[in-house]
């Protein structure tokens, strides 16, 4: 009977810059690593990121795959990895970004983190598009499990792939102990005048800039917001990503001008303190997997207003003001009443804190791992091990 596995996790999708499925790859890393000290890993990275985890157990190896293209990324996990894998004996592969090898000798895990690709194909380029859903639905056949972040992207991974839900396991996202409140004015001074702004005293949105995010109701809502007579600066967070332009041609036809702060991709430590000094933080996504910005500006202790469709209802629960996100006078509407109610901006602030307090990496891990075993479960026992 085995007591261990060796496990390899494909972590090569992490962007040099972390948003998104990088943050969730690079931090479920670091969490195992805390969590497991008795299965061997074997993780598959670049280098910047193996010295940014730091990890020095016995019980992790890292296997430096140098920066690629995403064609020349596949065409390597496709073709290389399992071929590394079979030398490194692993037991399971945890392919954490969409993705596997197609043609592999030891057992698979793959995490959808959403379902963008199917369901909102006008987001993504054509060549993106038609390359994810090919290999997606394959490897949701070949896969042993699948991880989805939330409930609401298992249910969406059953309804297109037609897939069991047996074969699924909803493993949320942690939010890091980073964000937490900030008391120290001082700090919060500090940070805010990298960017020109003032604590407690403009709205913030953190996301890449793409089409799904929402941005051009959002600076609609804003500039009825500014007619009402709101005074405080709209800060936007984030990278230019797929199809951005419309969001500055909006800020153009309203006229918003300097009303609106972008700081492009900000530091990982300026944010906790951005999201703190921020009066109001607002999200109102079209679509999600989790929406892990919700979490974040939450265990910040900033009140939230984010959309009431897809997983952000699940991840917010009832420590935010849901809206529709398609409605941007709704919208302005329920950021002037955080505004101007000093108990709703209280009362979310502690209930945000609570619901956030229960979301944790260490717990994402331990998830994980248990789906592993679970997959791994013949193996454990001895009984068979070659892959299904």
């Amino acid at each position: 009977m085995r007591e261990t596995l060796r496990i390899g996790i494909d972590a090569t999708a992490i962007p040099l810059k972390r948003v998104g499925a990088g943050n969730y790859i690079f931090n479920l890393v670091r969490s195992l690593a805390n969590v497991d000290h008795d299965n061997d890993y074997i993780v598959f990275a670049r280098p910047e990121h193996t010295e940014e985890w730091g990890i020095r157990r016995r019980n992790f190896r890292f296997i430096q795959i140098p920066h690629r293209t995403r064609g020349t990324r596949v065409a390597w996990e496709q073709f290389v990895l399992p071929r590394q894998l079979s030398q490194c004996g692993a037991d399971i592969l945890h392919s954490p970004h969409y993705t596997m090898p197609l043609l592999n000798s030891c057992r698979s895990v793959v995490t959808f983190c959403d379902m963008t690709f199917f369901l909102y194909p006008e987001m993504h380029t054509a060549t993106k598009r038609l390359m994810f859903r090919w290999i997606m639905r394959r490897s949701a056949r070949r896969a042993a499990r699948i991880i989805t972040i939330s409930k609401s992207t298992a249910d969406d991974v059953i309804r297109v792939l037609g897939l069991p839900k047996e074969k699924l396991s909803v493993v949320p996202l942690g939010v890091s102990a980073a964000y937490r409140p900030i008391t120290d004015e001082q700090v919060l001074r500090e940070v805010c005048a990298r960017y020109s702004l003032v604590p407690h005293e403009y709205l913030l949105y953190v996301g890449v800039l793409e089409p799904r995010k929402n941005v051009p109701r959002l600076l609609h809502a804003y500039a009825l917001l500014r007619k009402s007579g709101v005074r405080h600066p709209l800060v936007l967070v984030g990278r230019r990503g797929w199809k951005y332009d419309d969001v500055f041609r909006t800020l153009e036809a309203l006229r918003l001008g300097n009303d609106v702060v972008f700081t492009n991709h900000v530091p990982e430590g300026d944010l906790p303190a951005l999201y703190c000094g921020a009066r109001v933080f607002v999200y109102p996504s079209i679509y999600e997997g989790f929406g892990l910005p919700v979490l974040e500006a939450m265990a910040c202790g900033t009140p939230v207003v984010t959309s009431n469709i897809s997983s952000m209802p699940e991840v917010a629960g009832d420590a935010a003001l849901l809206i529709e996100p398609r409605d941007h006078e709704q919208m302005a509407s329920a950021i002037e009443s955080v505004l101007v109610d000093e108990g709703l901006r209280q009362s979310l602030r502690e209930r945000g804190l609570k619901r956030a307090s229960v979301y944790t990496w260490d717990k994402t891990a331990r998830e994980t791992l248990k789906v592993y075993e679970f997959a791994c479960d013949d193996i454990l026992r001895g009984v068979n091990t070659i892959p299904s």
